[in-house]
């Protein structure tokens, strides 16, 4: 990982693009991802489908791809008999597996984030959607501490560019995190949310306070929005613009819905729209964009299409006080 703060800064400096979502791409590989541990079950099983994944998506353009590890945790690995042991080396092997798939590209160098979901995503109960959890805020720190020790004691081969903490619904996991990584101040982050309206985080705290808070942090490189409605994500933009000066990451989610109670997605998606979408949210100061849930490959491409028409913004003068 970098390891000075010039490293850091020029780490996601320019425009990127993200790839898209891992677990819908291996259902089309034909992965049963039914189970609780959604894509880390293929990492174990299958990791060569997870590396056909992310070819996928570097041959549709993208230049930073997440790890196969959202759902890796001790918590959530115990949950189901398996061993901490097990937990850690899932979370290197994610990262190994990346690498090797980035290293491939012969054409542009292609970043490694690694995915770190949160406290929610070990309860297997969608309680990343709401934030509502039934635990301390020493049991928040102690989680994602204990998956960032493993990360930056890996050697180099299992070494991120990045972390992605990511589908974050609450100012307090934010804090939680800021007290985890404070260990290790080289280290690069990104901290993205998942947002129920065009202001507020799941858990119902504005965007821009959890934004300023994460600012505030000497490992955060890009904070931004994910798995949210592609819709929401222009006025989210603004919000973040106005309350931080970091690099802006924005990966949404098709647009298409979840129905809990017959579990399958609803609506359909042209991944064309995502041309124009990519452009007006890079023409309003994200650099990094990519997607989420039920995006594919085809979405991507799009984005980097988009990309290409677009110079780097300076995200400057607009933080209010």
């Amino acid at each position: 990982m970098p390891t000075t703060a010039t490293d850091r800064t020029a780490l996601l400096e320019g425009i990127h693009v993200l790839d898209g979502g891992m677990a819908t791409e291996l259902e089309q590989l034909g992965a049963n991802i039914d189970g609780p541990l959604w894509s880390a079950h293929i990492l174990e099983d299958f990791p060569e489908k997870v590396a056909a994944v992310h070819r996928a998506y570097i041959a549709a353009g993208a230049d930073c791809i997440e790890t196969a590890s959202y759902q890796v945790s001790r918590r959530g690995y115990a949950e189901f008999g398996l061993t901490t042991e097990q937990a850690d080396a899932a979370l290197l092997k994610a990262i190994r597996v990346a690498h090797a798939a980035a290293a491939e590209s012969s054409d542009h160098r292609v970043l490694v984030a690694a995915s770190l979901g949160p406290y929610g995503a070990a309860l297997h109960n969608g309680a990343e959607y709401h934030g509502n959890y039934d635990c301390t805020f020493e049991d928040l720190v102690s989680f994602h501490r204990e998956r960032i020790k493993v990360l930056a004691n890996a050697n180099d081969e299992a070494r991120a560019d990045l972390l992605a903490f990511e589908t974050l619904p609450s100012l307090q996991e934010t804090e939680a995190i800021g007290e985890a990584l404070a260990p290790w101040p080289q280290i690069a982050a990104w901290f993205s949310y998942t947002c129920k309206d065009a202001r507020h985080v799941a858990h119902g705290e504005p965007l821009a306070v959890c934004a300023r808070l994460a600012a505030t942090f000497p490992q955060t490189v890009a904070i931004g929005v994910n798995c949210t409605h592609p819709t929401l994500i222009a006025a989210l933009i603004g919000e973040l613009r106005r309350s931080s000066a970091q690099p802006i990451v924005v990966y949404p989610n098709s647009g298409e819905g979840w129905d809990a109670e017959a579990r399958h997605w609803t609506g359909t998606v042209n991944p064309a729209g995502f041309t124009s979408q990519a452009s007006e949210w890079f023409a309003l100061g994200a650099q990094i964009v990519g997607g989420c849930c039920r995006t594919r490959p085809a979405h991507i491409q799009r984005i980097a299409e988009s990309a290409r028409n677009h110079a780097p913004k300076a995200v400057t003068g607009q933080v209010d006080s």
